[in-house]
């Protein structure tokens, strides 16, 4: 073996041993999204051969994987470096000093970008915290191949739906979720704005009103009226999509994506379905509950640059784009809104971008997930009929001012 040999060998190993590693970036997803993810993640390692990003699916549910990625940081070793998050974790992770301020990352212009609605709910106490991938708000789905336009008002609905029931076109006039779970909630601060009200004002709880009496009191009198199945109570997305899907049902409360999944090859319904807002009294605003979901990078990550990197490929015009395209999701980039091809290619993106416009959030507050839990576990023994609508709502308000006092405040 000549010296040459043994020489070229031995630098060639030094050169393979001296080259760095790519730097590890680990993010929490839902399982959902990080399916729809999977091809652009594998783009980013591509482009960016100095970090290896890895996406950990989680759980289906939003409460589940929210249980996940507290456990890890709880415990003080958390395997992430950033979670895709529901809009309603952002105060309680940010007051648990869980979450790195973004704005020194990203820049004071960083939300510039965003259009209207998908700006709520990524700041609190004066920081960035997250930046929003895909947008969420609830609709209204409706046939139009049984109505020439939407109702606009709850008497409106009715109407619709008790005469195309009548006339056997349909067996239920509107499915929603009225499960004990976070869409109850959501369906619930549709309506109670519907009717003037308020689930905070001034800061604490107004859930024994006469707007949120008259909200719990109408979801059950659809009930009542056979207007909306008694099943309604146990249903969530799924189960009231299946309903709608099937022609059962000639409206329904939902998010987005069933959209896609409503004009799928072979649907029935494949081209008869448009959206809209909630309906309301006259004279109040029709809104939609914002779900939406971001992206926000741990406190307690090592490899914070290589995180941001990845948040901003995954939230870029580009990626937004491809999530549209590919599966359906709803972009928050005004840019992306108002892109031609997107537009010629998804023909609704106009009508999704006015509804995340009348986007209201949920309450912004550290205990929101009590808050929450008071709130569909007593609206739900309204919907069943086992409280009636005025002595369930003074026990929430009740209970929800304990929970106030108990906690040292909502904010």
């Amino acid at each position: 073996m000549t010296l040459g040999f043994l020489l070229g060998s031995l630098l060639l190993s030094v050169a393979v041993w001296a080259k760095p590693a790519p730097e590890p970036v680990s993010i929490l997803m839902p399982a959902p999204f990080a399916d729809a993810t999977a091809d652009l993640v594998e783009t980013f390692n591509r482009e960016h051969p100095g970090i290896a990003l890895s996406v950990t699916r989680g759980p289906l549910e939003t409460e589940a994987v929210s249980d996940l990625a507290i456990s890890s940081l709880l415990l003080g070793n958390s395997p992430y470096d950033a979670l895709l998050m529901d809009v309603t974790w952002t105060p309680k992770y940010a007051k648990a000093g869980w979450l790195e301020p973004l704005e020194g990352w990203l820049g004071a212009d960083a939300l510039d970008d965003l259009a209207p609605g998908a700006e709520l709910g990524n700041a609190f106490d004066g920081h960035l915290w997250r930046f929003p991938m895909v947008a969420d708000m609830g609709l209204l789905f409706w046939r139009t191949d049984l109505m020439e336009a939407p109702p606009r008002t709850p008497a409106e609905l009715e109407a619709i739906s008790q005469s195309l029931q009548q006339d056997g076109k349909v067996r239920w006039g509107y499915v929603w979720q009225g499960r004990q779970y976070e869409g109850l909630s959501c369906t619930y601060l549709e309506v109670l704005r519907g009717f003037g009200g308020r689930w905070l004002r001034d800061g604490s709880p107004d859930l024994n009103s006469k707007a949120a009496i008259a909200a719990s009191q109408w979801l059950r009198h659809l009930v009542d009226a056979g207007i909306t199945p008694p099943a309604v109570a146990n249903m969530a997305e799924s189960e009231a999509l299946q309903t709608f899907e099937t022609g059962d049902a000639a409206f329904m409360r939902n998010w987005p994506y069933a959209w896609a999944e409503l004009n799928r090859n072979g649907s029935l319904l494949a081209g008869k379905v448009g959206i809209t807002t909630m309906v309301s009294e006259p004279h109040e605003p029709h809104v939609a509950t914002q779900g939406s979901w971001g992206l926000a990078v741990l406190s307690s990550s090592k490899h914070k640059q290589a995180a941001i990197e990845a948040l901003q490929f995954l939230t870029s015009t580009a990626a937004q784009k491809q999530l549209n395209l590919n599966s359906g999701y709803t972009p928050t980039r005004l840019s992306v809104f108002e892109d031609p091809e997107l537009v010629r290619a998804n023909p609704i993106l106009p009508e999704l971008q006015a509804a995340l416009a009348a986007a209201v959030l949920r309450p912004l507050t550290p205990i929101y997930a009590q808050l929450s839990d008071l709130l569909y576990r007593e609206v739900n023994t309204v919907i069943t009929g086992e409280v009636a609508a005025a002595p369930a709502m003074e026990t929430l308000q009740r209970n929800s001012i304990q929970l106030e006092r108990s906690t040292g405040g909502i904010s």
